[in-house]
């Protein structure tokens, strides 16, 4: 069953060349149009079924708040149509429906009943609500004193304080303190296993690959990519990188992902190969052993500067460890075309057991975003058995040591 169901959907805004064209407009209708209209969305179509979490990502001005606003009802639609089942509970903008000049626990009251609460019910959560907000003394004052986390805090305690069938978050959570971002994704990953559908709107890769089951990625108004969370962010993440004569390809791998190659051109990865003490090629390796990481290029064009860096991800796609030459001092400046080069990173495999991604980048400078030469997802995968050292949890081997003292009675 679908929690939404989101057809073809469509947004656009009148712009007028002056004031007296749109009052003219206004005041002589038969006289036809004389706005232009500003597509900020178009022909959007997506399902979200009941339980699942869907991520949307794009650059600023790609469509994403215009389109949860439209599901909210906060604005309508040019074109197409939507349908929503059950109870939203949405946190889109930072203090949406709070006044300055009322205190917190009057602007819970009030927005509590924009919510579609009763004034009984909001008093019979509101200790709930103060809880789970932890801003102490300040609910009793005006929402002018709070900084843009106690409003995060209270915005999202009030929203959530019922569990919803559609829970709708902005990037507004993203200027939470550490601490009640990692309480709100735990109170939302309770939500999503009692039945609660997701949509939210986040800049935070980790938090989308988490958290979604499945991600879209907005460009200008429509979809560009949709698709497991790895592979949409891969792509999203190729075409943050300079645009102008950028090259974006996926292909499948054998084991059934999407594998994303962009760049420039001016340098390619002809070799990677995970090496271990004496040299020999591995797929496998145990925790704690030490490896090298063996990369070759050839410079197809003459480039002023090459950085090579590697990106390990664990098989979620979530970053465990990245450096490249430019941090370490190794950058290598005025390169010929037909030069070529051997890259060896060597480290210890300080990992948890499972599969492991890595992601290679050579660029001009110490981010791909300045100038991308090329970048390859899943340019090899490997993976990590323990043979040697304890049964440990996690991601990481911090080989700790433990010391236990009797303490006097």
């Amino acid at each position: 069953m679908d929690s939404i169901l989101v057809t073809r959907l469509g947004k656009a805004y009148k712009q007028y060349p002056s004031r007296k064209a749109r009052l003219m407009e206004w005041l002589f209708p038969f006289l036809g149009e004389r706005h232009t209209k500003h597509w900020v969305l178009k022909d959007v179509t997506f399902s979200l079924r009941q339980g699942e979490a869907v991520g949307i990502v794009g650059v600023n001005g790609a469509g994403k708040s215009t389109l949860l606003k439209i599901i909210t009802g906060i604005t309508q639609p040019t074109t197409g149509h939507f349908v929503a089942k059950g109870r939203i509970a949405a946190l889109l903008e930072l203090g949406m429906g709070f006044h300055p000049e009322f205190t917190g626990r009057q602007n819970v009251l009030m927005a509590g009943q924009l919510l579609g609460h009763k004034i009984e019910d909001i008093e019979n959560m509101f200790p709930a609500i103060e809880s789970f907000a932890e801003i102490g003394e300040y609910i009793d004052k005006p929402i002018r004193t709070y900084s843009s986390g106690m409003q995060v805090r209270l915005a999202f305690s009030l929203a959530t304080a019922k569990r919803p069938e559609l829970l709708i978050v902005d990037e507004a959570l993203s200027v939470g303190d550490a601490y009640f971002q990692h309480k709100s994704f735990d109170r939302i990953r309770k939500f999503r296993e009692k039945g609660t559908s997701l949509l939210i709107v986040s800049h935070n890769r980790s938090a989308i690959q988490s958290i979604c089951d499945r991600a879209i990625f907005l460009d200008d108004g429509h979809i560009a990519k949709e698709g497991h969370p790895d592979e949409v962010l891969d792509f999203y993440n190729a075409m943050l990188a300079e645009r102008q004569y950028t090259q974006i390809k996926q292909k499948t791998l054998s084991d059934g992902s999407l594998q994303t190659v962009s760049g420039t051109g001016e340098v390619t990865i002809t070799s990677v190969q995970l090496l271990d003490n004496e040299g020999r090629v591995r797929e496998s390796v145990s925790v704690g052993d030490p490896v090298t990481l063996s990369v070759e290029l050839t410079i197809k064009q003459s480039v002023p500067r090459l950085v090579l860096g590697f990106l390990i991800k664990d098989h979620l796609g979530q970053p465990i460890y990245g450096i490249n030459t430019h941090r370490v001092d190794k950058a290598i400046e005025n390169l010929q075309q037909g030069d070529r080069f051997c890259y060896r990173f060597s480290f210890k495999a300080n990992l948890g057991k499972g599969h492991y991604s890595v992601s290679l980048s050579a660029s001009q400078f110490d981010s791909h975003l300045d100038k991308n030469y090329q970048w390859i997802d899943r340019s090899l995968i490997f993976h990590v058995v323990n043979k040697h050292q304890e049964d440990f949890i996690g991601c990481n081997w911090l080989d700790s040591t433990v010391c236990v003292d009797r303490l006097e009675k």
